[in-house]
């Protein structure tokens, strides 16, 4: 028998999604009984999600395949602030136009994940700029801030943490908490909504929610948060060499988004085949105690499947395949294009590999030069004064840059 009656409280449970849950008990059984609304807040602070994101719109999905009803929040309205949680500094401020472009492109990954419609578990996509930026201040500050403590508010780990490092924390900033409190609020009685799910970095923000709902009279509401996930060598999930693993094609390819997940550390197979894919849990157990890089591709796939779609995820595969095990030059590797006139006169293969998005400075291609990582149409590049021109075009033409052996750019000419 589960730890939990509901089937979202034990599905979540099972495949290591809980980490912080408030009266769950009580949660547990009102899941049990009927269907319930929850959410989780997105800020638009880029025009991507990314995989950190990825696991919050997961357990949205798993809420609404046990037969409950998702909300996905847009920021609009909290983007304008910022959200300061464990941050040192204040985040740079967003204006209308950029939020709203932001909003267009994260939109994106929610259509490919959840179902979106009028049914009673269909989703819905709120923005709370639609309350928030109509909030006249005095009143304000009496209905609601009013039932905040100044003093609770500082022993938040978001806040202290950063006081302690003596890095100042604006008056901007401090509202946040008080605006995602109010947020939950707002979707209870427009909504029904009884749940706010974030990652743990949240808890201390949604409980402010709960609290101050109760205070204000209205409804019952609970708080569940997801663990920060890190690898098994401690590393925080989600960072690459060259920045974030996001959830848009147009900003990380499926391929790399394949390759990413194929790279997993062994000791973390088993946990992100649980949460990054939809396999059942005996299937998952099996794949997990046979041949761990066949569990990897698997992992891969199906994770990049849930992402980009099914097609994309077998091309990925494929490539790497071809790549890889066959030794041969598919030509679906991800494609930069340069120029011909450029070709023509020579580029530096320093300026090359960060034009391809490989490197991210000269002095990092320099320095992976010279551990033997640089290689372009499979050779190893030595001198890092070398210039690469037309001389370098292979039959097919393209010249083919690769970062060690996981990594690989094609570059493409145009006229």
């Amino acid at each position: 028998m589960g730890k939990y009656k509901s089937d979202f409280l034990q599905t979540l449970e099972e495949r290591g999604f809980i980490h912080q849950l408030s009266n769950p008990e009580k949660l547990d059984e009102l899941c049990a009984k009927d269907p319930i609304t929850a959410y989780i807040g997105y800020d638009a602070t880029a025009t991507s999600l990314h995989i950190g994101n990825l696991i919050t719109v997961t357990m949205l999905y798993w809420l609404q395949e046990t037969g409950n009803k998702p909300i996905t929040l847009m920021g609009g309205g909290t983007s304008l602030v910022g959200d300061p949680s464990f941050k040192d500094d204040q985040r740079k401020l967003l204006g209308h136009e950029e939020i709203a472009t932001n909003i267009a492109g994260i939109k994106k990954i929610f259509s490919k994940i959840l179902k979106f419609g009028d049914g009673a578990s269909d989703a819905l996509m709120v923005n709370n700029a639609d309350w928030l930026l109509d909030l006249k201040y005095v009143d304000f500050l009496r209905d609601v801030g009013r039932y905040f403590s100044v003093n609770r508010m500082l022993s938040f780990d978001s806040v202290r943490l950063r006081l302690d490092r003596e890095q100042s924390l604006s008056f901007l900033e401090f509202n946040y908490m008080i605006m995602q409190g109010y947020d939950f609020v707002e979707l209870s009685q427009r909504h029904n909504c009884v749940l706010q799910m974030g990652g743990s970095d949240q808890w201390g923000n949604i409980i402010n929610g709960v609290d101050l709902s109760h205070r204000m009279g209205g409804n019952q509401l609970f708080a569940l948060t997801t663990p920060l996930l890190t690898t098994s060598s401690g590393q925080k999930m989600g960072k690459t060499e060259n920045g974030a693993v996001w959830l848009n094609e147009e900003l990380f390819s499926p391929y790399d988004f394949w390759q990413y997940f194929r790279n997993t550390e062994d000791d973390d197979v088993n946990k992100f085949l649980k949460i990054f894919t939809r396999l059942p849990l005996d299937e998952i157990a099996k794949i997990s105690t046979a041949d761990i890089n066949d569990a990897k591709k698997i992992l891969a796939t199906c994770a990049t499947a849930i992402v980009h779609g099914q097609q994309a995820a077998d091309q990925a595969q494929a490539t790497a395949m071809a790549t890889f095990e066959k030794g041969a030059l598919d030509l679906s590797l991800p494609t930069v294009d340069i120029l011909r006139s450029d070709l023509n006169s020579g580029i530096g293969v320093l300026a090359a590999f960060v034009k391809s998005g490989l490197t991210a400075s000269n002095g990092e291609t320099r320095r992976l030069l010279r551990s033997g990582a640089i290689r372009i149409n499979d050779k190893q590049i030595e001198d890092d004064r070398a210039s690469i021109d037309e001389s370098y075009l292979l039959p097919e033409g393209v010249i083919k840059l690769s970062l060690g052996k996981k990594r690989h750019i094609l570059l493409q000419l145009k006229d």
